[in-house]
Formats: structure tokens, C-alpha cells, sequence
């Protein structure tokens, strides 16, 4: 089963939740965040109460909890600009950013958890460190969208990671924590909600798509090895690369074919080396067992 729950996040990411907010093009970034907040933080309640016995409660509160409010606003801003992208015609940006984002993830561990990095992994940030930079040589500006979403949603990873609260629970607390600024932004801006059934159906299931693909990789995290599921996690990008370029028409520039190349230099390098690594310790648990000793 946790094949297919990672299958289901990473494919609604890629291919579902796209084709969902350019459905909903007409109405701006801003509307959509806000009701998909509103939207989702109601999901999200339900699926507590539904399954309020089998989460992890996150009583008595500890100081790192207060850490929610900072990965509320990253994944605001991470949802703002995804949405931004996608229905401004920039859904290629937004893949080379979920391409990236694993890199930066590796780059933050190191940094700020200390994880040491393998040879092939500190080779695989600098190759895509080199990607960034001729792509800014050629085109003279940086690819900020990209750079944003990998920056937000990595830094919202490592934030939740500290936590460490329920990934249902969390969910939650974030979108309650933005639900007020959602209502303020729904009260006030002068933008309405269209009327119309298929529309306002489409609206109301933005807390499906975005809560049920974060709970299904939750799932999946649980019932399977983290090196598959890192190795996965590329079918997302590559889902809306191929949205991008087959379904919407878009066109690879000039300067992004240099940074796309390396980028998957560095992506092959790295999965080859998580690939190898984990399956060395699968040897060594096996020796471990066969050696009398249990397992863990």
C-alpha cells in the first residue's frame, strides 16, 4: 500500500492539482489562496474528528510548536506562488522549482542539522548550484520562481521535521492559523467568488486536493524505505514538465536547457547515491541478522 499512497501524492501533485487551479484561471492567485485555505483548514478539521484516535496528540505544547506559524507563512507563500505560476503560464518554472527543491533540502540539512553529506551529494548541490548560476549568465536574470518554491517549501520541510507534530494535526494548525487572513482577504477584496455550480464545486474541493496528496505522503513515509520514496518524488516535476510543454504549450528557453540538463545531472547523482547507500545498509542489517543480533 505504500506504493500506491506515494503514487497518489506525487501524481495528484504533479498532473491533478495543476489541471485543477488552471481550471479555476479566471479568478486571481490571491482569491484562490484565499479559499483554499478556508477550504482545506475545513478538511482538515473533519479528517481530525474523523480520526481523532489514531492521531498523535500534540499535548502538552512545547515551545517548538510555536515553530507552526513560521511554516504556516512558508507554505502561504509557497501555495501563492504555485498558483502564480500555473495560471500566469509558468508551469515549467514551477517544475524546474519541485526539480530543485530536493538539492536545497540536502544543502539545508547540512547547514542547519548538520547531516554530513556524502562526496556525491555535496557534487550533486554544487552541479545544480552551476545550473543556477549559467542560467543566470545566459538569460541575465535569475529563475526567482523556481529559486522562491524551492526556498519555501524547503524551508517549510525543515521546519515541520523540527516540530515533528502529526503531519494531519500540523496540517491543521497551519490553515487555521491562516484562516483568518483568508476571511480578511475573501471580506475585502473587491474580486467575487463566481456563482455558478461548476465553479463554485471546483473552489470547494481545492482543501481535497490540497489536504488528501499530504496525507497520502504521510502514508506512504510510514509503510515504505526513504530512499524510494526520495526517488519518487520525481514524478511530480516531471508531471508538470510534461503538462507544460504537451498539454499548455509552453517552450524551454534558450537558457533553461543548460540548467534542466544539470539539474538532472545532479538529480541521477543523487538518487544513484541514496540508491547505493541504502542498499549497503540493507546488507549490513541482513550481515547484523545473520550474525545473531536484532533486528532494529
Amino acid at each position: 500500500m505504500g506504493l500506491v499512497y506515494a503514487l497518489g501524492a506525487y501524481l495528484s501533485w504533479g498532473l491533478v492539482v495543476p489541471v485543477h487551479f488552471r481550471l479555476l484561471g479566471a479568478l486571481s492567485p490571491g482569491l484562490i489562496l484565499a479559499e483554499r485555505v478556508v477550504w482545506s483548514s475545513l478538511f482538515a478539521l473533519a479528517l481530525v474528528l474523523l480520526w481523532r484516535a489514531r492521531l498523535r496528540s500534540p499535548f502538552p505544547l512545547a515551545r517548538r510548536h510555536a515553530l507552526l506559524v513560521l511554516s504556516a507563512g512558508l507554505i502561504a507563500v509557497n501555495w501563492l506562488l504555485y498558483l502564480r505560476a500555473v495560471n500566469g503560464g509558468h508551469i515549467l518554472d514551477a517544475s524546474l522549482g519541485y526539480y530543485i527543491n530536493p538539492l536545497v533540502s540536502v544543502g539545508l540539512g547540512a547547514l542547519v542539522l548538520g547531516e554530513r553529506l556524502r562526496p556525491v551529494q555535496a557534487a550533486a548541490v554544487g552541479i545544480a548550484a552551476l545550473g543556477v548560476v549559467t542560467a543566470v549568465l545566459m538569460a541575465g536574470t535569475l529563475p526567482w520562481v523556481a529559486l522562491a518554491l524551492a526556498a519555501s517549501f524547503s524551508l517549510y520541510g525543515l521546519i515541520r521535521k523540527v516540530v515533528g507534530v502529526d503531519p494531519v494535526i500540523g496540517f491543521l494548525a497551519e490553515t487555521l492559523l491562516l484562516a483568518p487572513f483568508a476571511l480578511a482577504y475573501w471580506a475585502w477584496t473587491p474580486e467575487a467568488t463566481p456563482r455558478d455550480g461548476a465553479t463554485l464545486l471546483l473552489i470547494a474541493l481545492t482543501g481535497v486536493t490540497t489536504a488528501l496528496p499530504l496525507i497520502w505522503f504521510a502514508a506512504a513515509a510510514e509503510r515504505m524505505r526513504l530512499a524510494t520514496l526520495g526517488l519518487l518524488q520525481y514524478l511530480a516535476p516531471t508531471g508538470l514538465l510534461v503538462l507544460s510543454v504537451l498539454a499548455y504549450g509552453e517552450r524551454v528557453a534558450p537558457h533553461q536547457v543548460p540548467l534542466f540538463a544539470l539539474i538532472w545531472l545532479a538529480l541521477a547523482l543523487y538518487a544513484l547515491d541514496s540508491w547505493r547507500a541504502a542498499r549497503q545498509a540493507g546488507q549490513r542489517d541482513g550481515q547484523g541478522r545473520g550474525r545473531g543480533e536484532p533486528a532494529a
